[in-house]
């Protein structure tokens, strides 16, 4: 156990060793604030000198851009100088050359008004003569008048009337010889060209008639096609927008409409719906709603196959389509898409033989007749249809151009056109591709007759090889060679404007002198 002394006498040293230690911290510490003191004071003396030191440097860094400033502005100063003196020595120049200008133009302008003075005189003068003459001049006429014993007006007309007639005769002489060259040279390759392309290719003859007739297997068919209270036969006309015929025609039903797609759409209905026996309107729907979706893939697959038995590729698919349409399209008779076929072969043809782009020529000839596919829905000419539709599918605009001139309602502007025109009246035109109604085709006959009747010194006509050439018979004595020749452009014209005809018509004037004589 420890004592109380022994106690006292550890906290005493424990105290004291605190007190010596704080004196020894104590005298540490003032030590090294005093070391701090004298450091901070070196650091604040470096920066003062090396404040000055900057100081220094940056006056002179100033003097020294204060001196490249004044230097650069004097520089400045004396460049902006001269050019001042040069545009005032310009200036000082363009004002002589003004004045010198103004003294030349007063001058001239005193010229001037001497020379309008003399002209007044001049005209005051020539008015007083031109009085003068205009009085001897009248009582020359009225002299000359007298003397003649016509008037001024009547020699005028007389006069006229000889320079008309003498005008027409020299302008037919020289229409004559200009075409007789052209043609010595133009007919023989045309001729060339033309015998070549049609040899080169055979066409079909005509089969098709304008209407579709469906047969029947007996007459009491007509019966359930008519339906109780004609309910079947409305339901087929009310499907297909197709009108049906039932006449005394025996075994045959007639079916008549504008539209030949519904039309062949209305015909395949009706011989599906005989050969099944039930017609009722439910069936009539069902039969014409799926025949009309196999018309359209044989439409478009007949554009397919057109495309490419011409060899003509990337038409847009609308187009080939409309194309297909055409299959069920007739013209006089003759098949559209056979037709426009024919003449994408024959444009071939002759735009090789003139070393054409063969390519654009089939194109052109195949879509030449587009517009017919939907001339039924469409207002105006077919070409203008066809151009159109054509233009708007992305077709250049040769091709473009060649559909809408091919019957001359845009005047052909491209040999490409003139070869589409060629091409399409050699089709139409040839021996038994179209064929007409009887009546339409007397009509047509007497209407060529007629219009070569017409004509002055036309003694007969005769309209021959089926409509297409007429021979005028003229007088000898009335019409001579040179105005023959202008009487059969005359009549070819009328023709033209007068009447409407497939192909093209030839117009032949014939003039013949005879000379009688008798033995006696």
């Amino acid at each position: 156990m420890i004592s109380i002394p022994t106690v006292g006498a550890m906290i005493l040293g424990l105290v004291l060793g605190v007190a010596a230690g704080y004196l020894v911290r104590k005298k540490a510490v003032e030590s090294r604030l005093e070391s701090i003191e004298k450091y901070s004071k070196k650091i604040l003396a470096d920066a003062q000198k090396e404040a000055r030191t900057i100081k220094k440097e940056a006056a002179l860094q100033a003097k020294d851009t204060l001196y490249q400033m004044k230097v650069e502005f004097e520089k400045e100063t004396k460049d902006k100088r001269e050019q001042l003196h040069i545009q005032e020595r310009r200036l000082l120049h363009k004002e002589e050359n003004l004045d010198r200008k103004i003294e030349q133009l007063e001058r001239r302008e005193g010229r001037l008004t001497e020379r309008e003075k003399g002209i007044e005189r001049t005209e005051r003068s020539f008015r007083v003569k031109e009085a003068e003459y205009d009085r001897l001049l009248e009582e020359q006429r009225k002299r000359l008048e007298r003397i003649a014993g016509i008037s001024s007006e009547e020699a005028k007309q007389n006069l006229i009337r000889a320079m008309e007639e003498e005008a027409k005769h020299e302008a037919a002489k020289m229409i004559r010889k200009i075409e007789s060259e052209a043609r010595e040279q133009a007919d023989r390759k045309a001729q060339e060209v033309l015998a070549l392309a049609v040899k080169r290719y055979a066409g079909e003859y005509v089969a098709e008639r304008t209407v579709s007739v469906v047969s029947l297997p007996n007459e009491e068919m007509k019966g359930r096609i008519i339906g109780r209270e004609g309910r079947n036969i409305r339901a087929i006309e009310a499907a297909t927008g197709i009108d049906l015929i039932i006449d005394d025609t025996p075994e045959a039903v007639i079916l008549s409409g504008f539209n030949p797609v519904r039309r062949e759409v209305a015909k395949i209905s009706l011989e599906r719906l005989i050969d099944d026996g039930r017609i009722h309107p439910a069936r009539i729907e069902e039969i014409v709603a799926k025949v009309d979706k196999e018309i359209e893939v044989s439409i478009r697959e007949a554009g397919e196959q057109a495309t490419f038995d011409v060899g003509v590729h990337g038409i847009h698919s609308e187009l080939v389509k409309l194309i297909g349409r055409l299959k069920y399209r007739s013209s006089y008779a003759q098949n559209v898409l056979q037709h426009s076929k024919e003449v994408a072969f024959l444009c071939g043809v002759m735009a090789s033989e003139l070393g054409l782009n063969v390519k654009q020529a089939k194109r052109a000839g195949l879509l030449h007749d587009i517009g017919k596919a939907v001339d039924h829905e469409v207002e105006g000419p077919h070409a203008l249809i066809g151009a159109d539709l054509a233009k708007k599918y992305g077709e250049s605009n040769e091709v473009v151009h060649a559909i809408a001139a091919h019957h001359e309602e845009v005047q052909p502007e491209s040999v490409l056109a003139v070869l589409v025109q060629a091409a399409d009246t050699l089709s139409g035109a040839r021996p038994g591709a179209r064929q007409e109604m009887l009546e339409s085709y007397v009509k047509r006959l007497e209407g060529l007759e007629k219009i070569a009747m017409s004509y002055k010194g036309v003694n007969k006509s005769y309209a021959i090889q089926a409509g297409r050439e007429i021979r005028i018979m003229v007088e000898g004595k009335t019409v001579n060679d040179d105005q023959a020749y202008v009487l059969c452009k005359d009549i070819a014209r009328k023709i033209e404007k007068e009447l409407t005809y497939p192909g093209q018509i030839r117009v032949t004037v014939i003039r013949e002198t005879r000379a009688v004589e008798y033995a006696k």
